[in-house]
């Protein structure tokens, strides 16, 4: 998939299109550790950030914001957003070649799930360069146990009605259409997009393979209708979930 086409594509229409982490984020878990991490004098950088979703965030938080996005369109829609603090840069981030300026801190939302498992190295390998040493990153990743989970869930549902799990339609599971080899890898397609999810333990060897060491790892969980439309009113916690990374540069 041509990443900068599919966004381009996208553009004005993002913010209907994109699912919203922060208006869905039930916990605050995300706003939570952008207050832990504000420091009014230091820099920080939006790694892929779209049209802008954690500038209201981010430019209260530091001295100075650097927005990074391949999509012209999606830039263009962020330059719209009232914040005289943060400068906003085009650029493919999996290239090796970018120059970066030194971030004390970095957050990356759902960026780093590329089909392609090599590119999403590359993008880990950029955060680290991107950051100081020492400097603190906060990263939001699919999760490959939330998929399974709520595909069990979903079998649950059908169990109530009286639909035995032979008998659920197969188009209930089309985001499991990948082969054996990819689904290992965790690519599930979501809304016929194919995109990568992560297990907890991958996140740990990937992390510590690009130099960032791992100070913790949350949930940032949603309610049932992110993931079903008109979901039971039993289907409560646990929730579907998305994982939130805080790491470091070096150990």
């Amino acid at each position: 998939m041509n990443e900068k086409a599919h966004w381009d594509r996208i553009g004005s229409g993002y913010d209907d299109e994109i699912f919203d982490v922060f208006r869905s984020d039930r916990n605050g878990v995300l706003k939570n550790y952008f207050t832990k991490h504000s420091t009014k004098s230091h820099h920080a950088i939006d790694f892929g950030c779209g049209t802008g979703k954690a500038f209201p965030y981010l430019s209260p938080a530091f001295a100075r914001v650097t927005g990074y996005d391949i999509s012209a369109q999606l830039l263009k829609v962020a330059k719209t957003r009232p914040f005289k603090n943060i400068e906003l840069k085009q650029a493919d981030l999996t290239r090796k070649d970018i120059k970066f300026p030194s971030a004390d801190f970095l957050f990356c939302c759902n960026v780093i799930m590329l089909p392609v498992i090599a590119m999403n190295r590359l993008l880990l390998g950029n955060v680290n360069k991107a950051l100081r040493n020492g400097g603190h990153a906060l990263i939001v990743l699919p999760s490959l146990e939330s998929i399974l989970f709520a595909s069990w869930r979903l079998m649950e549902w059908y169990k109530t009605e009286g639909v035995k799990p032979e008998n659920i339609p197969a188009s209930e599971f089309d985001y499991f259409k990948a082969d054996k080899r990819r689904i290992i890898e965790g690519i599930i397609h979501i809304d016929g997009v194919p995109t990568k999810h992560y297990t907890i333990s991958e996140i740990r060897v990937l992390f510590d393979a690009a130099g960032l060491t791992i100070s913790a790892i949350e949930k940032i969980e949603y309610e049932w209708d992110t993931e079903f439309p008109s979901p039971p009113k039993w289907m409560k916690a646990p929730y579907p979930w998305d994982w939130l990374i805080e790491c470091r540069k070096g150990k």
